[in-house]
């Protein structure tokens, strides 16, 4: 059965990570053939690229994405952006993020502290978190390449 598969951009070739270059993921998209890919990139749509990096850091205010540039917060274009990405596409059967990013990192994001003391390594990343919210079926990229099976 054919799905409507969520995916970080970047997995697919586009040139939309911080330092503007992909990962393309020839194994994973072998894989996807056949099933329909649309592609998201909260920090590209934002900010576009190339960009400064960002962590997750545990504020006051909860878990937010802070620029490791300016320490500025900029957690609310994401946000912004998975709410409107998942109101406008509400028939994703699953969603495959990029390890460790701040943003798509299913359960590999890493989480700091204020002082930037590693808290921990298996965070889920802002725009994921609004996926899981609606009972979406999240998984990150390296760990869905290395299944055997079909989605």
């Amino acid at each position: 059965m054919m799905k409507t598969v969520a995916i970080s951009a970047c997995l697919l070739g586009e040139k939309c990570r911080y330092d503007a270059t992909d990962n393309k993921n020839e194994a994973l998209l072998t894989k996807l053939q056949g099933h329909t890919l649309i592609p998201f990139c909260p920090e590209d749509a934002a900010f576009g690229s190339p960009r400064p990096t960002m962590d997750l850091v545990r504020t006051e205010k909860g878990i937010r994405a802070i620029s490791n540039d300016d320490g500025l917060d900029l957690s609310v274009p994401v946000l912004e952006y998975a709410t409107h990405f998942f109101n406008t596409h509400t028939q994703i059967d699953v969603c495959i993020g990029k390890d460790r990013s701040p943003s798509c990192g299913v359960c590999s994001a890493r989480l700091y502290d204020e002082k930037k003391n590693l808290l921990s390594s298996t965070e889920t990343g802002l725009m994921i978190k609004e996926a899981k919210k609606r009972n979406i079926d999240c998984i990150d990229a390296e760990k869905f390449e290395g299944f055997s099976c079909d989605i």
